[in-house]
């Protein structure tokens, strides 16, 4: 009898715990199914494609920021690396590399120039880890810093001003851009396809690799992995590293989109990107969550902020709205790690007794 009251149980708790693990599929699906019913033209190909690409966005962006908190970090400059990042991709379409010690101007191919705006954006990505691990400045604050020195050096790049019509010039090589974030394959976005790609292999390495392993247990303990012989400063190096990839292939996503560079592009993307991370289960204090969960983190605001514009809510309302939605994300998130701290010693309670009695 108690035995079957124990499993019983036991069950239940499991059912709560899958019910939890799961809370973010279910408040997307949750949320899609809301605005289905009430949200005029939710349902036509027109608006699934722009929330698709919409969403995209924000999970790009939200797959490097999700490295970096699971290794125990946070990275608040990601909005204005995609901000730095789309204005020089502009400054080069439209001016080239001005050199004027030899006064030549230099005009790259736009794959070249695609490649050379993401290696600056693991580059900034890079000075972020380096403040992090060998200066030891709090994520934070180290971050932070980077985030106005980069919105800084948007403005500064074209007196604050924007690079309009960079659909470049076919005598320059410089043609091609808008396709980036207008093309389309097999009638999905090209940047549908993007963040597939890219959290498919985001994903493989962090649940089947050894750096991903090393990731979780740095955050999860990272004094516990120094001691087991793992380069602590190197894990949190690479995840500053590919937020800034990532963050750096978003300005160039919106700049190809828009057709322009503005230097205020991506304001306050870092914090919409660290709520799609929150919503999708990755705890703030590091080592626990998951890249698919931070996908489906994406879309929940993708459609939240579509759904709401369908239905006439006022962006004031928008802002507010998102901002209990994450509230409510976290809450649960703290839930969920009681009850596994709770689960843990019952366990270990269990496994105690059953010792002293053999």
């Amino acid at each position: 009898m108690a035995d079957e009251k124990a499993k019983k149980t036991g069950n239940g708790l499991s059912l709560g715990m899958v019910l939890l693990k799961l809370r973010s599929l279910i408040a997307f699906l949750g949320v899609f199914i809301v605005f289905a019913f009430i949200a005029p033209n939710f349902l036509t190909v027109g608006s699934l494609i722009t929330m698709a690409k919409h969403s995209a966005i924000w999970a790009i962006m939200a797959m490097g920021m999700t490295y970096v908190i699971l290794g125990g970090g946070i990275d608040l400059s990601v909005g204005s690396i995609a901000g730095l990042c789309g204005m020089l991709a502009g400054g080069l379409i439209i001016e080239g590399l001005r050199l004027p010690i030899f006064g030549v101007i230099i005009y790259f191919h736009t794959p070249l120039i695609i490649l050379i705006i993401l290696v600056i954006g693991v580059i900034l990505g890079a000075v972020n880890g380096l403040l992090v691990t060998k200066l030891h400045v709090a994520p934070f604050i180290a971050t932070l810093g980077l985030m106005y020195m980069a919105r800084g050096f948007a403005l500064l790049r074209s007196g604050g001003k924007t690079f309009p019509n960079l659909v470049g010039d076919p005598a320059l090589g410089t043609t091609g851009f808008p396709v980036l974030g207008a093309g389309t394959f097999l009638s999905i976005p090209l940047v549908v396809w993007i963040a597939i790609v890219l959290a498919g292999i985001a994903a493989y390495v962090s649940l089947k690799t050894p750096f991903g392993r090393h990731v979780y247990a740095v955050g999860g303990n990272e004094d516990a992995a120094k001691l087991s012989g793992i380069r602590v400063d190197r894990v949190k190096m690479a995840t500053y590293m590919f937020s800034g990839f990532t963050a750096a292939l978003t300005g160039l996503v919106l700049a190809s989109q828009l057709v322009a560079s503005h230097p205020a592009t991506g304001e306050t993307y870092e914090l919409t990107t660290i709520a799609a991370v929150v919503l999708g289960g990755t705890s703030l204090s590091g080592g626990r969550g998951s890249v698919g969960g931070s996908v489906v983190g994406a879309l929940i605001l993708g459609v939240l902020n579509d759904g709401l514009v369908m239905v006439g809510v006022s962006s004031f309302w928008q802002t507010a709205i998102k901002g209990m939605v994450v509230i409510v994300a976290v809450v649960i998130d703290q839930y969920q790690l009681r009850k596994q701290n709770e689960a843990a010693l019952k366990q270990q309670a269990s496994t105690d007794a059953a010792e002293a009695g053999a």
